[in-house]
């Protein structure tokens, strides 16, 4: 093997004891004269080791002038190539059984940038102390280069011993530009995410008169930035210019990361447009701020065109887009995008990590996607992915909305066998999917396990349980559920009285009086209005006016279930002309929407999220119009139609239609599903003008 000792590009080779020679005196030497010209084909490239020509100790400076000294001539003058090569008097070959070579492989700059990394090695381990590091520091001896300083300073990752190191080195020499020290501590400052030392050294730069440069802004900003501190690199940004630095490109493009983080959008989208117009190379880390900027604002649109400007522009999307992407797709509801956010993903050879499982997972829980999301959670489990208590709680939360009871317990089985905690949100969940079942034992059981585990009750908790007593009748256990959330000093929301209104629709005629006490110390306003539509019989002004107002109070969210409970109970109670004024008011106060459409070729009824009493009454009272109709000798259309949607309860084997089938066929009327439209029911008008006139006969015979 040969090695090298190089200065320059050009390459001699010498024997045995003309390199010793050359080492041990100043003094001339020449190449043995040889019979054939110079031949070097021999020595292939991967023979040779390059070692450079510079001052070794570490007592001795490496000065540049060292590798521009009066080297030792070593080519003859005589000869052009020997000429040539030596005019740069660098590179001579060594054998490598020469003694010399290993001490000039120890003297080789490399060698000592060994060394000097083993000093920063040193100094990140000590203890942080003046007299330790001034100790360790000293191996360096008095002359010290800035190149030195730089070196240790650049592998420093202790930010405390690289001020320390920093005031030594300023103790110790002097420096023609002492920016590029400060800059090199800043860079151990951002390495360690530590902002705090880092604007204290800025300030100690200001005060020692030290002009701050590009480097020491951009060191700063990007240390900001790896903080979470995007409001002091904007802070640090804006001072550039009062220094005389001019922000390259690069440091702009941090800027749009930075200034979307701290929440000044304008900004970040101006420079972005700034960005698309001079071409800048934007990171993608910038990219994914600029997504989750988007997002944020609830521009989930604006997320998808920043996606397809990044790909038009040939910046290749990493793991961390695509999983801003898809959480974003996530709270916009758009389970379909994210599905095709993460096939790209995969068709780019990227696979998911954990992040982006709970991204998907997230998406799909909330648009309500059960069987996608419990694919990414059987996936998880078999890549031994481990879910947190919030992920446990999201899917759990999405199987109580959609009925998915038994996969629940399996979940809930799953999370109380791994090593996460369930929380009160956990046994809220699954306490709410027993209670919606009516099953009473399993849901006192996971109760009786949530106060073992030191959580008391919540609103929520005690709303789920009293929806179960009222599910299987237990009116007592109702009341008494409602006693102990008072003892808990716990206010009972809107929700809750919709809750108990809820129970009194289920509840026997002879036990309402004990919910209807019940609600009234809950809400004396809806007390009054169950206490009118108990007592005073099926029809009256002042209880009309009494529930207008309350209709008209109530918050948006309750006040179709408010209104669905009162006509199921007025149903129940066969106060019919009741409960056709509570629907008028729900239409009056657009409770109720498009619940009739009528066109020159079809007139229709429109069920979907009417309860039972509710759809009943619409139904009644859509018959008696058309009845008015005929009596008026208006035409009816060619077609007559029933859409009761064609879901069913998520807690029951029933849906609307399967009970409406059965309602319509006790009234005989000429309605039957539509074969081809589920959720339809339709008659002819032949058909329907027969059957109105029919029951209006026997009506009359009736009365």
């Amino acid at each position: 093997m040969a090695f090298y000792l190089c200065s320059s590009p050009f390459t001699l080779f010498h024997d045995r004891l003309s390199l010793c020679n050359s080492l041990s005196s100043p003094r001339k030497f020449r190449l043995r004269n040889v019979n054939h010209p110079l031949k070097l084909s021999f020595l292939s490239p991967k023979f040779r080791t390059t070692l450079h020509i510079s001052n070794v100790s570490l007592q001795d400076p490496i000065a540049q002038e060292a590798h521009n000294s009066n080297a030792t001539e070593v080519a003859n003058p005589q000869n052009p190539v020997e000429k040539s090569s030596s005019s740069s008097k660098s590179y001579i070959w060594v054998n490598p059984s020469s003694p010399r070579a290993s001490q000039l492989r120890r003297k080789s700059y490399d060698s000592r940038y060994t060394n000097l990394v083993r000093v920063a090695e040193s100094l990140n381990s000590c203890n942080p102390t003046e007299d330790d590091v001034f100790n360790i520091l000293r191996v360096l001896g008095d002359k010290i280069v800035e190149q030195d300083a730089v070196v240790i300073l650049n592998n420093m990752l202790n930010p405390e011993n690289a001020l320390l190191a920093l005031k030594f080195f300023q103790s110790k020499m002097k420096v023609k530009r002492e920016v590029i020290l400060y800059n090199v501590t800043l860079k151990v400052f951002r390495k360690c995410k530590d902002m705090d030392r880092a604007e204290k050294l800025f300030t100690e730069l200001i005060d020692r008169g030290v002009k701050p440069d590009n480097v020491t802004f951009s060191t700063l900003i990007s240390c900001a930035r790896i903080a979470s501190s995007p409001d002091k690199a904007v802070e640090l940004f804006e001072k550039m210019p009062s220094f005389g630095c001019d922000p390259d490109e690069v440091t702009f493009s941090a800027m749009i990361d930075a200034y979307g983080r701290a929440g000044n959008v304008d900004m970040a989208f101006s420079l972005y447009d700034r960005a698309r117009t001079e071409k800048w190379r934007i990171d993608p880390v910038t990219f994914s701020t600029l997504i989750k900027v988007h997002g944020q604002s609830g521009n989930f649109d604006g997320c998808l065109n920043v996606y397809e400007e990044m790909k038009a522009i040939g910046a290749k999307p990493n793991l961390v887009i695509y999983n801003t992407l898809l959480d974003a797709m996530g709270r916009a509801k758009r389970p379909w995008q994210a599905k095709k956010i993460y096939q790209e993903m995969n068709d780019n050879g990227f696979s998911p990590n954990w992040i982006t499982y709970a991204a998907l997972l997230r998406a799909f829980c909330r648009a309500r996607y059960g069987d996608d999301a419990l694919n990414v959670y059987r996936e998880m489990k078999e890549k031994g992915l481990e879910l947190n208590v919030i992920l446990y709680n999201t899917i759990l939360a999405m199987c109580a909305d959609i009925g998915y009871a038994g996969e629940a317990i399996e979940i809930f089985e799953d999370l109380k066998n791994s090593s996460t905690e369930p929380d009160s949100w956990t046994f809220s969940s699954m306490i709410t999917i027993y209670s919606c079942s009516g099953k009473v034992s399993e849901a006192e059981a996971v109760f009786n396990e949530m106060m073992e585990a030191g959580f008391e009750p919540n609103i929520f908790i005690l709303t789920s349980l009293i929806q179960c007593y009222g599910k299987v009748k237990h009116t007592d256990d109702v009341v008494r559920t409602f006693n102990r959330l008072l003892e808990l000093g716990i206010t009972p929301d809107e929700r809750f009285c919709g809750c108990l209104l809820n129970v009194m629709t289920q509840t026997p005629e002879e036990e309402l009086s004990k919910l209807s006490h019940c609600i009234e110390r809950a809400s004396p306003k809806l007390g009054h209005v169950v206490k009118l539509l108990l007592e005073e019989g099926d029809g009256s002004e002042n209880f009309k006016r009494e529930a207008f107002e309350l209709l008209h109070s109530i918050g948006s969210d309750v006040k179709k279930a408010y209104c669905n409970c009162l006509i199921d109970l007025c149903v129940n109670l066969n106060m019919l002309q009741k409960a056709c004024e509570l629907l008028e008011l729900g239409l009056t106060l657009e409770i109720y929407t498009d619940i009739q459409s009528r066109s020159p070729t079809q007139w229709s009824l429109y069920l979907k999220g009417l309860s039972l009493g509710a759809a009943l009454t619409a139904l009644h009272v859509w018959i008696n119009d058309m009845s008015k109709a005929l009596e008026s000798a208006d035409e009816l259309p060619p077609l007559l139609g029933i859409n009761t949607g064609h879901g069913k309860h998520k807690y029951s084997v029933k849906g609307l239609a399967t009970v409406f089938e059965s309602h319509l066929k006790e009234l005989n009327a000429p309605f039957h599903e539509a074969p081809d439209q589920v959720g339809w029911f339709l008659t002819t008008k032949a058909a329907a003008k027969s059957w109105l006139e029919s029951r209006s006969s026997s009506e009359l015979v009736t009365a």
